[in-house]
C-alpha cells in the first residue's frame, strides 16, 4: 500500500509533532489524561507549519478534517466510547494525515494498538513497573492509556512518510 504524505510534508511536521506526541504518551501513561495544552500545541503546530508544508489549496481541507474528527469524537465521547482527551487528540492530529492515507493509518493504528496494549500489560506485571511505580495507568484496572497508541501512531505515520513518501 503506497503512502501519500510527501517526504517534504513529513519532514516539516515530524520534528515539531514528535515532542508533543512524547508528551501525550507520557501524560497518559503517568496520569491517564491528555493535557489540553498538548492538544492546543499540536493544533498550533499545524496552523503554522501546515502553511509551509502543504500546498495552499489543500490547507483548508486539512483544517476541515480537524472539525469533522472533533465532532465525531464528541459524539463518541458522549456515548462513552472514548475519553475526551483521546477525542481532542484525534481531532488535533487529523490535519497531519493525508486523506488518501486513511486506510494505511487504520492499519498502522491497529497493529500499533495491539503492540502498545501488550507492552503496557507486560510492563505492568513485570519488574519494569518499578521504574515508574506511581503511574496511574498501572492501577486503572482494565482501562488503557490510549494516548500511548494514538501518539505513537502519529509518529510512526510521519516517520513512514519521511522514509517512504513520494
Amino acid at each position: 500500500m503506497p503512502i501519500h504524505i510527501t517526504v517534504a510534508e513529513a519532514a516539516w511536521f515530524l520534528p515539531f509533532v514528535f515532542p508533543v506526541c512524547l508528551w501525550v504518551i507520557w501524560s497518559d501513561l503517568s496520569a491517564m489524561r491528555i493535557p489540553n495544552t498538548a492538544v492546543v500545541t499540536l493544533t498550533g503546530i499545524f496552523l503554522v507549519v501546515g502553511l509551509l508544508a502543504l500546498p495552499l489549496p489543500e490547507y483548508p481541507w486539512r483544517l476541515l478534517n480537524l472539525v469533522i474528527v472533533l465532532v465525531i469524537g464528541m459524539v463518541a465521547n458522549a456515548g462513552g466510547l472514548m475519553g475526551a482527551g483521546d477525542s481532542k487528540f484525534l481531532a488535533a492530529a487529523a490535519p497531519f494525515i493525508d486523506p488518501d492515507d486513511l486506510m494505511l493509518l487504520f492499519m498502522i493504528f491497529s497493529v500499533n494498538l495491539v503492540a502498545c496494549y501488550i507492552t503496557h500489560r507486560v510492563a505492568k506485571h513485570s519488574p519494569i513497573r518499578r521504574m515508574a511505580p506511581d503511574w496511574e495507568s498501572w492501577s486503572r484496572g482494565n482501562k488503557f492509556p490510549m494516548g500511548f497508541a494514538l501518539g505513537s501512531t502519529l509518529v510512526i505515520y510521519l516517520g513512514l512518510g519521511l522514509a517512504f513518501g513520494p
